[in-house]
């Protein structure tokens, strides 16, 4: 048995995960605590005269301690930025060291003039905590076919497609230039001080439940303040917008009733044959994206829907069949909840014709065999330099993450791997701080998986029309380079026959699983 007396929580935490994974818990002869040797606490002495279903129960709620601990990891270490080296961002760029080198602006690839940023570390800080952060959550509803009320340890390449298509949300309604207003008085994220502070609120309410009483989370972030009456066009304008971030972020709550949120991803993947727990791979996750956007009842996501390569394969005339075609959602554009349709002035498609919608082009692709092959490194660094790129999700074995952007040989990404709590989103004033992330992260090209997914958002026919021109010319094989990551047809996808009387599970091929063929997994990825 464990105590609570000498032994610190960490240690105490990862102790008792040893136990309740054992045989430990059962055991009355002993009469101390198996670390410190001291007496029985009471909580545990409770805890095994509550019974089998009691003990599972507790099993539980000190598991999600443990991912508590577990995966904070990626908040030990601070990244280091090169001076002398540009950093891209999504289509901006930007270098840290003085404005009087003139030679710096050659090294930032294709980014244009407007896109660059000399000697501003703030404005990249304040850029990057813009992005929306989807991490693991606990304590939220039971998700679909589970009792599961945490993704923590298996839902980390869901929450990367969520943080993707959270950027697109966000050059749709905001424009690539919006940044939120509080990004810089975000709290950098003490990995110690959360840990502790995590485990004994989770102990807390664990002598609270053996009680009878239940205690609820607390995320521990002050409420947004309410807005003030607006007194100038600018004030308006970033009124709106703050009402756009706000209504965006929703969109991805962790309950039944969330447009984009895990609860409906998961309801999605059950159709696919998966489910809650399992693991999820980059071109699956891409078909689950287009599912939920294209089934998405909110007004507000009527003007937008989602495409996904066939066999790497982009097929224009699908897309802009996409860009034409109407949205289920039309039909309830007249709600009283709907939000506010965007200005004239704003970035997202004001005047567009009532046929007209934007398109997220999801590419599902494989950079290698069972390692990037270093020959695409250049490729990926191309494809993020682009501002309407919106980003890569994959990652390593076992660890999907978020890619936005690079310096020299290293990935700049966004982790998911760290629990938060439960946040109720159907407020009006729920924290915003716990939804964007101080800290960006760096990984060598040469450790990055080769199966991900890469995204575009293109907002009109127009817009698509010169997004494949350019991809054009960047898909280019080199003299080392033989093959396109991916390729542009003209023509519809059925034209072909390439996925007539396909499932979309073998559409996906080479991407997941095929039972007749026998493949080495690695977490998340299929290695061939």
């Amino acid at each position: 048995m464990i105590c609570l007396t000498q032994c610190n929580v960490w240690t105490f935490v990862r102790s008792f995960k040893a136990t309740v994974s054992g045989k430990q818990l059962g055991r009355r002869g002993s009469k101390g605590c198996m670390l410190c040797g001291n007496g029985f606490h009471p909580l545990l002495v409770k805890m095994e005269n509550k019974g089998s279903d009691e003990v599972e129960k507790l099993k539980t709620k000190f598991l999600s301690v443990w991912h508590n601990v577990k995966y904070s990891w990626a908040l030990k270490s601070k990244t280091s930025f090169s001076r002398n080296s540009p950093v891209l961002l999504l289509g901006k760029c930007y270098h840290f060291k003085a404005e009087d080198d003139d030679s710096l602006t050659e090294a930032c690839y294709e980014a244009s003039d407007e896109d660059f940023v000399m000697g501003n570390v703030e404005a990249f800080r304040k850029d990057f905590a813009s992005r929306v952060w989807l991490t693991y959550r606990e304590e939220f509803p039971p998700l679909p076919g589970s009792t599961l009320t945490s993704d923590c340890g298996w839902g980390c390449m869901l929450r990367a497609g969520q943080m993707m298509l959270a950027q697109a949300l966000t050059l749709h309604f905001l424009g690539r230039d919006w940044t939120w207003s509080e990004a810089l008085t975000l709290q950098p994220l003490d990995t110690e001080t959360w840990t502790t502070t995590a485990a004994k609120r989770l102990v807390a309410s664990l002598e609270a439940s053996l009680q009878g009483s239940h205690r609820s989370s607390d995320p521990g972030l002050p409420p947004m303040p309410q807005a003030q009456a607006q007194g100038s066009a600018e004030e308006a304008d970033a009124h709106l917008k703050e009402m756009y971030h706000r209504t965006l972020v929703s969109w991805f709550g962790d309950s039944p009733s969330a447009q984009l949120g895990l609860h409906r991803l998961i309801r999605l993947g059950l159709t696919m044959g998966k489910q809650a727990g399992d693991w999820y791979g980059p071109a699956v996750v891409a078909h689950i994206l287009k599912k939920a956007v294209e089934e998405a009842m909110d007004p507000g996501l009527a003007g937008i829907t989602a495409y996904v390569s066939q066999d790497c394969t982009v097929y224009s005339a699908d897309v802009v069949d996409s860009h034409r075609a109407p949205t289920a959602g039309q039909a309830f554009a007249e709600r009283s909840d709907a939000p506010p349709s965007p200005q004239n002035n704003q970035p997202a498609s004001a005047s567009a014709l009532p046929d007209s919608r934007a398109v997220i082009i999801l590419i599902p692709v494989r950079l290698g065999g069972e390692r990037t092959n270093p020959e695409y490194f250049d490729f990926a660094k191309s494809i993020l330099s682009l501002d309407y790129c919106i980003g890569i999700i994959g990652g390593k074995p076992k660890q999907a993450c978020y890619f936005v952007g690079f310096q020299d040989d290293s990935l700049i990404y966004m982790d998911p791997h760290y629990c938060q709590s439960f946040v109720d989103v159907s407020t009006s004033d729920f924290p915003l701080q716990s939804y964007h992330c101080p800290s960006p992260k760096k990984m060598p090209f040469s450790k990055m998986d080769p199966s991900c997914t890469i995204g575009f958002y293109s907002r009109n026919i127009q817009d698509y029309e010169r997004i494949s021109q350019e991809l054009s010319k960047v898909l280019q094989p080199s003299a080392k380079e033989k093959y396109p990551a991916f390729t542009f047809m003209q023509g519809h996808g059925r034209d072909y026959d390439l996925a007539a009387d396909m499932t979309p599970e073998k559409r996906e091929w080479p991407f997941i699983r095929d039972p007749r063929r026998t493949v080495t997994t690695a977490g998340d990825f299929v290695l061939l």
